[in-house]
């Protein structure tokens, strides 16, 4: 029993950040329509800014303390992130405007293709590593209650918790605050809200700079724990699973539907892993996805769309 809930617990932990760099899918296409497929380049963008700026600040300035270098990384990381999220809104969205949701689709993979050549030409192609204090040695509880205890990773719980803190504050931002109130309003009917007066490219703005804000949050988690190289964009692969299984409009179907894919795979890979080969981590995501495109495309969550002829 001790084996099978350190193994859950494990899982709902990466499914947690599998749900944060989901949510930047959901905040994005709620808000304008767009599946942006640019969301794993801006989380390694973003991770690239916060790590090659906590390098360069010190020897700028000869700070030694590393608590004032990562701070000033993050903010100097975040404005970037603001600066991309206005220069994406105003030179490409702005200028597709009611046009085929193919043409905005396209318009987000030169929006990967772009942040992944300039990434690499601003902040070079080395891995790089982020360390913000995070403890990376694991920790044994409940040594009471079953035999060995449970092993958890100490990093992994407080970036689960850090996650969850986020979630938590994108939902009171978005049900409490007059912003959050008029992005919902435009997730529901963009010519309605037009005609109320809420500007749609100013709600773009907010919308996508919030989405850079995630994908920065969720960088500095990963590059953490994995090191910031450019196969770190293929963590929103990862995602992709978890918005079609909560569905695209919803953020409590990004929260369920990773924690859902985050539990599944690490199960399946104890305890089903060993009779197949193993290997089943890395496709039980998207057999999962697939399954439910087939029985229920809208997601868990999802608003079902029904067409009246």
């Amino acid at each position: 029993m001790g084996f099978f809930l350190e193994t859950l617990f494990n899982g709902l932990m990466t499914g947690m950040l599998y749900s944060l760099v989901a949510l930047g899918f959901v905040l994005i296409f709620k808000a304008s329509g767009v599946f942006n497929f640019a969301q794993g380049a801006m989380v390694l963008f973003a991770a690239l800014a916060m790590a090659r700026f906590a390098e360069w600040i010190p020897a700028w300035t000869g700070i030694n303390s590393k608590l004032v270098a990562n701070t000033a990384a993050f903010l100097i990381a975040l404005a970037i992130m603001i600066a991309v999220a206005w220069l994406i809104e105003r030179l490409v969205l702005s200028k597709l405007v009611n046009q085929e949701p193919v043409a905005l689709l396209m318009a987000t993979l030169g929006v990967t293709y772009f942040l992944d050549g300039f990434g690499q030409t601003v902040f070079g192609s080395d891995i790089y590593k982020i360390d913000v204090g995070m403890p990376k040695e694991p920790m044994l509880v409940l040594q009471d209650v079953f035999e060995g205890g449970i092993l958890i990773g100490r990093e992994d719980l407080i970036a689960a918790l850090v996650a969850a803190a986020l979630v938590a504050t994108l939902a009171l931002f978005f049900q409490k605050t007059a912003t959050g109130r008029a992005l919902r309003a435009v997730a529901d009917d963009h010519q309605a809200a037009q005609s109320i007066g809420i500007p749609l490219n100013r709600i773009w703005v907010i919308v996508w700079s919030v989405a850079g804000f995630v994908a920065l949050v969720a960088g500095i988690i990963w590059g953490s724990k994995l090191g910031v190289q450019f196969s770190l964009s293929l963590v929103a692969l990862k995602a992709l699973p978890v918005v079609i299984l909560g569905g695209l409009t919803s953020v409590p179907g990004a929260i369920v539907g990773g924690l859902i894919i985050g539990m599944g795979e690490k199960l399946s890979e104890v305890y089903i892993g060993p009779a197949l080969g193993g290997g089943i981590e890395i496709w039980f995501a998207y057999v999962v996805a697939l399954v439910f495109l087939l029985i229920r495309p809208q997601g868990l969550f999802g608003e079902k769309i029904i067409d009246r002829v």
